[in-house]
């Protein structure tokens, strides 16, 4: 996990990686320091797998179980007692929409997620993921994804932004997004 904090900072937002990527995608860069010039702590956290230099992810139920154990032990340390805002870019964000409840986040930040496998109508949509988050989730996409676009919801903003999947062609507006919504799930 990669930790940048303020000497007081008044919530703190974790991150996560996309299926193929790694921490330096610049949706996340952009998001990390949104989330720092408001005061926020931010956790960039990698996944065993490609700490171990693999590129194919694990099984869901392992990526999970390191996501909350990362969260558990950010919690009893460093970021005890801080609203906690998880979310990550697409695999990121089905991890944290999955044990946001497992890990008391506050809020749930998506960028770019994979609602469905591009080309594979047989396989079963991710909504369901989205939609058992019971706090505030924004979730940024692409116009032209090809891993489709979420609906909003009770509780769940959806802001389409220029590009793709990589979310990449329109940073600023990306950032724009994050910024508003960190600012209204995290008045003060």
């Amino acid at each position: 996990m990669h930790l940048s904090a303020p000497a007081s900072p008044r919530a703190a937002v974790m991150l996560g990686h996309g299926a193929g990527g790694g921490v330096g995608a610049k949706d996340l860069v952009a998001t990390a320091e949104v989330a720092q010039a408001l005061g926020l702590a931010v956790v960039l956290v990698e996944q065993p797998y490609r700490v171990a230099g693999r590129r194919a992810p694990a099984p869901a139920r392992q990526l999970d179980a390191a996501w909350t154990a990362v969260a558990a032990e950010l919690r009893a340390s460093v970021l005890a007692g801080l609203p906690l805002v998880v979310g990550g870019r697409s695999s990121g964000a089905r991890v944290a929409c999955r044990t946001a409840a497992d890990v008391g986040a506050a809020a749930v930040l998506c960028l770019a997620f994979p609602l469905r496998t591009p080309g594979r109508p047989d396989r079963p949509s991710r909504l369901p993921e989205l939609e058992q988050v019971t706090v505030p989730v924004l979730v940024v996409q692409g116009e032209r994804d090809p891993f489709g676009m979420p609906p909003p919801g009770p509780g769940r903003q959806v802001v389409t932004v220029a590009g793709d999947h990589s979310l990449a062609k329109d940073v600023p507006a990306v950032r724009a997004a994050v910024e508003e919504w960190l600012t209204e799930v995290l008045p003060g």
